[in-house]
């Protein structure tokens, strides 16, 4: 059986204090389920103001073995707030003991917050019902599904204008850079730049200098900002294509026909996929299907007739992705007469292919990317 005492809520006390004093009795509810798990806590408010309002001392006693959780509460944590919660930790408690485990309870979790914590041995808890507890004698480990309010928000981060930024901070990884400079590049507003870098330093992926109108920032992960873009494209729905056979060309012959027409009817496209990273960076043999990202328009209207392109079901040579907007084509490359996507855009996309794309995209990724 699991004993707790927990401070009752007080009147005067703000609902951010309310709902941590929840998030405290729901993990001690999750400690109850542990097998042969007895706990005592009290709640106390910390020692000083910040986003950790709450915090509480748990007496555990685990597989006949006593611990003390030391524990702090957060809202949301990213790899940024727990390095401020190991300062906390460090701070708060000097007396250090083979019996006290420091934990932070959180309402949500990023991957990165937890991947760090792990690595620091540090316990952790989120409302998602992940654990990990590396206490002597016992090691718990669950892990759960981030929340889903959390996968909103990193979802919102991959998509739309802000995508539009992070492939500006990609192209250029290796330059430092200031808000303006970036909004240019990624035709966005300054806003949108502000609101990705705020995102991108909670993750703890960019180094900053100066301040102000004259600070600065270089995106010093830029490998786990890509990771992170490609495992947040595997979770997300196909894209609406269109299905076309052009009559007596093979693929290479195809894609050079594709560029002379395209661009004397001034139509806007990117090659993406297998024919792009075969002209960026040569791996198979040969390909069968040339894909491009188009934006609708009656000179793309035009090409597709000169093309004599046939809508099919089956036996496709060329499939068209249509643009929503002229920032799905931003960094392309023009190689040969023919504009191809960035390599970034044509490794993401190759992690959705089929066949051997996947091969493909990490040879890209390799050869011509390089982080």
């Amino acid at each position: 059986m699991l004993l707790f005492a927990a401070q009752k809520i007080k009147p005067s006390m703000s609902e951010s204090s309310i709902a941590e004093h929840a998030l405290i009795e729901r993990f001690l509810e999750s400690l109850q389920e542990l097998p042969g798990a007895r706990a005592e806590t009290q709640v106390r408010e910390a020692a000083a103001a910040g986003p950790s309002q709450v915090g509480a001392e748990i007496h555990l006693n685990i597989a006949g073995k006593p611990v003390i959780l030391w524990v702090e509460v957060k809202k949301t944590a990213y790899p940024r707030d727990v390095r401020q919660v190991l300062w906390q930790f460090q701070s708060r408690h000097q007396a250090p003991s083979s019996h006290a485990q420091p934990l932070l309870v959180a309402e949500s979790l990023s991957p990165g917050a937890k991947a760090l914590l792990k690595s620091e041995r540090i316990g952790y808890y989120d409302s998602g019902g992940s654990l990990f507890l590396p206490i002597p004698g016992a090691y718990v480990y669950i892990d759960r599904p981030p929340s889903k309010t959390l996968e909103r928000s990193v979802r919102s981060l991959f998509s739309g204008r802000r995508a539009q930024v992070l492939h500006a901070l990609l192209i250029d990884h290796q330059d430092w850079f200031g808000v303006t400079q970036v909004a240019e590049r990624a035709q966005v507003a300054p806003s949108t730049v502000s609101d990705v870098l705020g995102e991108l330093e909670r993750f703890d992926w960019l180094e900053s200098r100066g301040q102000g109108p004259a600070k600065e920032r270089h995106l010093r992960e830029p490998a786990a900002l890509l990771d992170a873009w490609a495992g947040q494209l595997a979770r997300s729905s196909d894209q609406a294509v269109r299905r076309y056979y052009v009559p007596g060309l093979k693929s290479d012959a195809l894609l050079q026909r594709l560029g002379e027409v395209f661009n004397a009817h001034q139509v806007s496209y990117a090659v993406s996929f297998e024919a792009a990273a075969q002209r960026y960076a040569p791996f198979l043999s040969g390909i069968s299907q040339v894909r491009t990202r188009l934006l609708p328009s009656t000179g793309a209207d035009a090409a597709m007739a000169e093309l004599d392109a046939r809508v099919v079901a089956e036996g496709a040579n060329l499939v068209v992705i249509a643009a929503k907007s002229a920032g799905e084509l931003l960094f392309r490359q023009q190689v040969g007469g023919v504009w191809l996507a960035s390599p970034v855009q044509v490794y993401l996309d190759l992690l959705q292919g089929e066949g051997r794309a996947k091969e493909m995209a990490e040879h890209l990724r390799r050869e011509r990317i390089g982080f």
